[in-house]
């Protein structure tokens, strides 16, 4: 377990992890090629660096800080895609998937979760208090209850506004990168978050409220070992957003994961995901957005996305956050 012993020599401290949310507003064309601490999907993961890194660096595990990192956005109302406030299914029931994996092969995972905001700790509870890896639906919700969480209705006003404007038409189109585009009626993503301490450990969590508007009991790729999350010690660890059966259909993170074990960097390791899907799909996944971000264990950090607009916020071993565009196969960021 990665404590506050070992981050202590790398210059981490309570008072920078302070200071953590107001320093997230450069942006670059590339990442640098210092080493990351936390890596997270989206704008809106540099909120959820600043809360892994502050509970890292006051002395808490890996898994305490992306687990914590997690959390902000789950409880974050106008986050329409995490958690608290999600877009719900077409039957009107918002419902939570969530994964948490550390680099020793130990993972637990919740899928069609309702009425308990932080999917991500009722995840981390499968993983640490049952012999289950997945718990679903009814199952899910009776665990969460028993290991004393709180229930909350998840579906804010907002939420049951947009969807009972959406019931008129009935009509569902995924649309690229609303992610970045709060408020818009087909949010649906996730957050991934990625850390990797200075020793080479590693871990990773994801959550979301899936696709808005879903099928009742669709579970997309967020919630699945390989597919949405894969962390492996002594290699790396990858998040995948986007449309989550594409991702789902190449078991997308663990593929990436497998590029950096043959050898590839993380940016080369996320491309050859994306484009084994175009490969693979063709013009199925014409305008759809897929993408990958990646760590190794030496903190390297790399993403690739099928659309431009794909971002990642990198957070350093001092505490520095940017948020960054990724490189795509098109647009202006492709390379």
């Amino acid at each position: 377990m990665t404590t506050r012993r070992n981050a202590i020599g790398m210059g981490l401290g309570s008072a920078l992890a302070a200071t953590l949310v107001g320093k997230h507003t450069a942006r670059a064309a590339t990442p640098a090629p210092e080493t990351a601490l936390i890596v997270s999907t989206w704008d809106f993961g540099a909120a959820a660096n600043a809360a892994a890194y502050a509970r890292f660096a006051a002395g808490g595990s890996l898994l305490d800080a992306v687990e914590a990192g997690a959390q902000v956005p789950e409880a974050d109302a106008s986050n329409r895609s995490v958690g608290l406030g999600g877009n719900p299914d077409r039957d009107g029931h918002v419902t939570l998937d969530a994964i948490i994996m550390d680099g020793k092969g130990n993972c637990g995972a919740v899928a069609a979760l309702e009425n308990y905001v932080h999917a991500i700790s009722v995840a981390r509870r499968v993983m640490e208090k049952t012999p289950h890896t997945f718990l679903v639906g009814d199952g899910a919700n009776q665990f969460a209850r028993e290991q004393g969480f709180d229930a909350t209705n998840l579906l804010t006003p907002e939420s049951e506004k947009a969807w009972k404007e959406w019931l008129k038409t009935a009509q569902y189109k995924p649309v690229a990168n609303i992610e970045n585009r709060r408020g818009g009626a087909l949010d649906h993503d996730t957050i991934g978050i990625l850390a990797c301490s200075p020793d080479g450990e590693l871990a990773g969590a994801c959550t979301t409220s899936g696709m808005a508007y879903k099928l009742h009991g669709r579970v997309g790729d967020s919630p699945q070992a390989g597919c949405g999350l894969f962390v492996e010690g002594g290699v790396g660890a990858a998040a995948a957003t986007g449309v989550g059966e594409e991702v789902t259909r190449i078991a997308g993170s663990a593929r990436v994961v497998a590029n950096l074990r043959a050898g590839l960097s993380p940016e080369a390791a996320c491309r050859e995901a994306v484009e084994h899907i175009v490969r693979l799909r063709g013009s199925a996944v014409s305008g759809a957005q897929v993408g990958f971000v990646a760590i190794d264990t030496a903190g390297q950090v790399g993403a690739y996305a099928l659309m431009p607009g794909f971002t990642l916020a990198i957070t350093d071993r001092t505490g520095h956050t940017r948020v960054l565009p990724s490189k795509s196969l098109a647009g202006p960021e492709k390379g």
